[in-house]
């Protein structure tokens, strides 16, 4: 075995180890990445040669974690890792955005990286180093790929960036919250979460990882020669037709332009124009070159892309017409539908959100059991897309990765601006009912009005935006983009999405496809998205500016109750009894549990009358009896002997015979009825046995005197 093996210095004796050659050594290439107790495997294998009629980047990227990483075995029925969580979808995009811009552009082999986590430690965050892992294997392999790349944590925390925090580290949480991905040259991609940072502060962390992950690159490099994969491998290369490339540019570019510099908001006319250019032309081929579908689809799709971005370069215009920092009109409506607890519709020129906010019980809660993270999730926020909202005739099938991905950045928007003290579980759902570009705003948008129509005290409103990029590097010419769409978002340089609030950012996503990103057109980018957020934040205000005052009437309302610890036990009851009593008579869901040295009762329901009831129950249970008062107790059961009654909820006494009339009685019989109600006075209480000494008699003796 040829193991080689290399260290990456994080500072403060923190060391990650790469080692290769040692395991997987069928795979074209693989690395084991060692930080502590924290192991990960990434591989790669790639096909020697491309299928007919692909066109794109086929590559696969599936990030695992083991159970066994951390000594656990899978909750599920089967007792075995299922189908991949949400966390590990999310994992695998940002290997995924990172890794995909750097395949040569007419590599089309398919591609398949595997990262899993092998050992875990339940301090460290494994995400920030699965990049690293994947990165390690291609190094090591012969696939081209235009890296070595990186990817890394970066955290503001008591106002110092630092690099791959713990998650003890994290526990009193952080102003930035970052993953950063890059290569020698270049940002390739950001995302994370803030606390209302300004924009110096994230390009100041940005840069940051940025010079932190050149150590990482230097050491890949040097992987790469010690390996001996200098070389990569030749690969089966499109076969062209320059002649007929040229035929279709000369006859295609110039009517492209002119589609282009018509300044269309309509994206289905626009598509239909471009499309009768291609079709036109189509019809002048002989047989032999229509034969040629494939490479016609490629030479025109590259036609039309540059035409596009000419346009904007050269004339400074739009597809749509707007300005480069100009927002498409909107119009918004809170409390659109009135079933759900809340609800907004968001439209940004041909893009819609419709969203609904449910308000739950804490049994509503989604369980997260990861191999390293484990609890009860309280806020939910799910993105939908289905086909229709871009015109396609398609049966939706499952939810897909990039709904999990767009559906998690507007989660981070939001959650940083949720009420600390909600007892509730909040569901928000987002359903595109139209897309041209920023869908995952427009929910950030929808988000916050339907929130507030709920009545769900959001501490500031939230906006998002999505800014572009086309650029010239032989010119060095470049526009930025607001408010991008679709064509802008597939044809252009970058995607990145900020959210935030008037005073900061709470979470951004930058997806970059070009090599070397200046910190002016960074500065620039944040500067312009700032004004369209705020613009958008603006027309929002006019739909709804505050939270409403009250939740919906049929909403849950809750009230909350603080008892002494001890209570616990005897309003929970034997097996439960009592509380499933009092929910099921009272209509309400109740939730306990143990804060420090009392209980914390939480009582919800939709109807008051029902809250009030448990809410007088509960008090009864474990309020004190006292010697010499009278209470309303109802018979429970009749014995020879007397009755037990109950003169409290939860509290019976025996009510001897002897107590119960002035009259000396021979028999019970006759004298009470169960569920009767009589009142009693409590005599007394035995020290001993804790049972309680009722008596009627002693009322009717008080009555007669």
């Amino acid at each position: 075995m040829n193991i080689i093996k290399k260290t990456i210095d994080l500072g403060g004796g923190r060391i990650v180890e790469i080692e290769t050659g040692r395991l997987a050594k069928q795979a074209d290439g693989s690395a084991m990445i060692k930080y502590g107790n924290t192991m990960l495997l990434g591989t790669v294998c790639a096909d020697k040669v491309a299928k007919e009629g692909v066109d794109f980047m086929p590559l696969t990227i599936e990030y695992r974690e083991n159970m066994a990483s951390v000594g656990r075995i899978p909750g599920s029925f089967f007792k075995r890792e299922g189908r991949s969580t949400d966390d590990e979808i999310l994992v695998s995009r940002l290997i995924d955005r990172a890794l995909r811009p750097l395949f040569p552009s007419d590599y089309h082999a398919n591609v398949v990286v595997q990262v899993t986590l092998v050992s875990g430690d339940l301090n460290e965050m494994p995400d920030a180093l699965a990049c690293l892992a994947a990165s390690a294997a291609l190094a090591v392999s012969d696939i081209p790929f235009g890296g070595p790349i990186s990817e890394a944590r970066i955290a503001k925390i008591n106002g110092k960036l630092v690099i791959n925090p713990s998650i003890s580290d994290m526990k009193d949480g952080a102003d930035i919250d970052l993953i950063v991905a890059a290569s020698a040259t270049s940002i390739l991609m950001v995302e994370g979460e803030m606390n209302e940072v300004s924009e110096d502060d994230m390009i100041e962390a940005i840069m940051f990882g940025h010079e932190q992950l050149q150590s990482h690159i230097k050491v890949l490099n040097e992987l790469t020669v010690e390996s001996g994969k200098t070389v990569k491998q030749t690969y089966v290369h499109e076969i062209h037709d320059e002649e007929l490339r040229k035929k279709m540019y000369d006859a295609t570019y110039n009517k492209c332009c002119e589609v282009a510099a018509m300044e269309l908001a309509d994206k289905h006319k626009r598509a239909e124009l471009f499309g009768n250019i291609n079709t036109e032309f189509v019809a002048t081929l002989t047989d032999e070159e229509k034969g040629k579908a494939f490479l016609l689809k490629q030479y025109y799709h590259d036609i039309e892309k540059e035409a596009v971005r000419n346009v904007m370069l050269d004339q400074n215009k739009r597809l749509d017409g707007r300005k480069m920092d100009e927002v498409r009109p909107i119009w918004s409506e809170a409390g659109y539908l009135p079933g759900p607890h809340g609800s907004a519709l968001f439209t940004r020129g041909e893009t819609q959100s419709l969203t609904t906010v449910t308000l739950g019980t804490k049994l509503d809660a989604q369980l997260i059991d990861g191999a390293i993270f484990n609890y009860d999730k309280k806020f939910l926020l799910h993105y939908n897309f289905p086909p229709f909202s871009t015109g396609e005739a398609r049966t939706p099938r499952g939810t897909s990765r990039r709904e999990v991905g767009h559906g998690n950045l507007a989660h981070r928007a939001l959650e940083k601006m949720m009420p600390q003290d909600t007892p509730y579980v909040i569901r928000i759902v987002s359903d595109i009912l139209e897309s041209n570009g920023s869908s995952s705003m427009a929910t950030v948008c929808a988000g916050t009005l339907a929130l507030m129509d709920a009545g769900v005290k959001l501490r500031k409103p939230v906006s998002g935006i999505a800014m572009g990029l086309i650029s010239n590097d032989k010119t060095g010419k470049y526009v930025i983009l607001s408010d991008i769409l679709g064509d802008e978002d597939h044809l252009g340089d970058m995607d990145f999405k900020v959210c935030g609030t008037a005073d900061g950012i709470t979470a951004c996503q930058m997806d970059i496809k070009i090599n070397g990103l200046s910190r002016e057109l960074l500065v620039n980018a944040l500067e312009q998205s700032k004004r369209g957020r705020l613009h958008i934040l603006a027309e929002m205000m006019k739909t709804l500016s505050q939270p409403r005052e009250d939740y919906k009437p049929h909403a849950p309302r809750v009230e909350m109750i603080m008892i002494e610890k001890e209570y616990i036990g005897a309003i929970i009851g034997p097996g439960g009894k009592v509380i499933q009593e009092m929910q099921k008579e009272t209509g309400t869901t109740i939730m306990i549990e143990e804060v420090g040295n009392q209980g914390k009762i939480e009582i919800f329901s939709a109807n008051k009358a029902g809250i009030d009831a448990a809410v007088r129950r509960i008090k009864g249970i474990v309020a004190v009896p006292e010697i010499g008062d009278v209470y309303e107790a109802t018979v429970k059961s009749i014995m020879p002997y007397g009755a037990f009654v109950e003169f409290m909820p939860g509290k019976q006494g025996l009510l001897h015979i002897s107590e119960i009339s002035n009259k000396r009685l021979e028999t019970m019989e006759g004298v009470l009825k169960e569920n009767e109600v009589i009142k009693v006075k409590l005599l007394g209480i035995d020290n001993k046995t804790g049972k309680f000494k009722l008596s009627r008699k002693a009322l009717l003796d008080a009555e007669n005197n």
